[in-house]
This record gives C-alpha cells, sequence and structure tokens, in this order.
C-alpha cells in the first residue's frame, strides 16, 4: 500500500476530532494508558487469532503507534493510520522495520484485498456527524480486508458508558488543570475538557462526541459490506460480553471469502438510506 499524500477533509472550521487529537494537551491528558494492560490485550487477541506467521495488518486510527509496534514485536507486518499529524510524527520517531506510519484520514479509502486483520482499537470510531461517514469507513474496511480477513473492533459499551455520565473529575498535569465533564443524550455521550494553563495563563476546551452505536447498529453497518460478526467480547481479558455490565464492546468480524467484487460498489442506494435510517441520529 501507498500512502504518500495527506488525506484530510475539506476546508473550513475541523470537526472536534481533528483539533482535539492533533492538540498536545491531548497526549498530556491520556498519557496515562496502560501500555501493560495494551500488551495483555494483544497478546490474548493473538492467542484467540491464531494468525499466521507475517499477517498483514492495519491498525486504523493508530494514535502513537503503541498497538502496532507491539503487533508488530509479535510478527505481524503492520500499517499504521491517523488522521493526526501530531500523532503520526511522534509514532514515526522509534519506527521499526516491520511498520509503516502514514497520515490518512480514514474516510478516505487505503487499500484493496490487502490486509490480513484490520484493527480499530480505543473507540476510534463514532465521531461524525454524517452517518454516511461512518458507512464510508466501513465499505474502505471491508475493501482493504482480504477475503477471509478479520476486523477487531473495540468501542465503548453504552450501557456501561451510560452508567458514569453527568461526572465532573480534574486532573492537575504539568502546571494545567483539566477538567473534565461528561454528559449524554439518546443518540451521543459528550465529554467536555477546560483547560487552564496556570503557568502561561491560558484557557480554551474541546469537546468530544461518540456515537452510541450498539451491537445491533454494527452488524447492520458490517453485513452491507459482507462482514459478519462472529464475537463480541466486554474486556480487554476477552471475557464474554454483558450489554450492561461490560467496560468494553470488542467486535470481531469476518470477510466473506465469497466477496468478490469491490463492495464499495455494490451497496444499493435504497440500502444505504435504510441502515442510516436506523443508525443514532446527532442531536
Amino acid at each position: 500500500m501507498t500512502l504518500t499524500e495527506l488525506q484530510r477533509p475539506g476546508t473550513g472550521n475541523p470537526p472536534w476530532f481533528v483539533s482535539w487529537f492533533d492538540s498536545i494537551h491531548y497526549h498530556k491528558l491520556y498519557a496515562y494508558r496502560d501500555e501493560a494492560e495494551a500488551a495483555g490485550f494483544i497478546d490474548e487477541l493473538i492467542r484467540r487469532l491464531q494468525p499466521s506467521n507475517g499477517a498483514v495488518a492495519l491498525d486504523l486510527g493508530c494514535g502513537t503507534g503503541r498497538h502496532s509496534k507491539y503487533l508488530a514485536s509479535k510478527g505481524f507486518r503492520v500499517t499504521g493510520i491517523d488522521l493526526s499529524a501530531n500523532s503520526i510524527e511522534r509514532a514515526m520517531r522509534l519506527e521499526p522495520p516491520e511498520v509503516r506510519f502514514y497520515e490518512h484520514d480514514m474516510r478516505v479509502p487505503f487499500g484493496r484485498n490487502e490486509f490480513d486483520y484490520v484493527f480499530n482499537f480505543f473507540t476510534s470510531f463514532g465521531y461524525f456527524e454524517d452517518q454516511n461517514e461512518h458507512l464510508m469507513v466501513v465499505r474502505n474496511i471491508a475493501d482493504a480486508l482480504k477475503p477471509g480477513g478479520r476486523l477487531v473492533l473495540d468501542y465503548l459499551n453504552v450501557g456501561y458508558a451510560e452508567a458514569f455520565t453527568n461526572s465532573t473529575e480534574v486532573h492537575a498535569i504539568d502546571g494545567v488543570n483539566y477538567r473534565v465533564t461528561r454528559w449524554s443524550n439518546a443518540s451521543h455521550f459528550f465529554k467536555r475538557i477546560a483547560i487552564e494553563d496556570c503557568d502561561r495563563k491560558e484557557s480554551g476546551e474541546y469537546i468530544e462526541k461518540v456515537a452510541k452505536f450498539r451491537v445491533t447498529d454494527f452488524r447492520r453497518m458490517l453485513n452491507v459490506y459482507g462482514m459478519t460478526i462472529e464475537q463480541v467480547w466486554g474486556d480487554y481479558r476477552l471475557s464474554s460480553y454483558d450489554s450492561d455490565a461490560s467496560p468494553r464492546m470488542i467486535l470481531m468480524a469476518r470477510k466473506n471469502k465469497s466477496t468478490e467484487k469491490s463492495v464499495a460498489g455494490s451497496l444499493l442506494a435504497d440500502t444505504w438510506s435504510d441502515i442510516v435510517d436506523c443508525l443514532p441520529r446527532a442531536s
């Protein structure tokens, strides 16, 4: 795969995920992410998936590449793509030979029948205002997978996350205060990050917005593009999924081997409309 040109949405005010994920404050606030947990998660995935040595994998929404690099250490040949230039620059600082990182928008196609696995970790989906854009990403995943290839998508669990909305917490990091407030409506979760830099006497805020997609929503989207959910797990130990009690919703889906032509051109307009109508609408 060759991704040599920056692929970004059109000009104008950038959506929240473009500015927030490229911010130094994003990397400061989420620096606590547990490397041991991430490694344990991938080790357990490998035990379940039983990939062949040298399997070709895409880390879709790779961030700074922590999962990509660990996958490579386990024998995968990995491509990592992310919209954030800042994250990709960080990922490339220690780029092992088995990994290639590119700045790329997942709404733009990223290959055809190229990958044995597509991994999408840590709720790197569900951000777009237009539901058609979510379907574009699913279509691109299906196109990029080889027939019989697998998608592993790690998403928040709506039932569990709803119990933690309407909460506020404050983090003090390197002289900066981050006040994090959570709430939700019928279709989305929101998180406001209010920033106060005490040293520079600066302030600002970002608001995250993630769709309340459930297993049924993903099943509809994936089925249209020739993918079938085979397993749903509820945490990074890959325990059984409980729609109310599990902290995560981790889907494993397989691209049907009978899919021969590009699924990008196989979706009828009325089917597309039907699927979009079933998904949570922005409020």
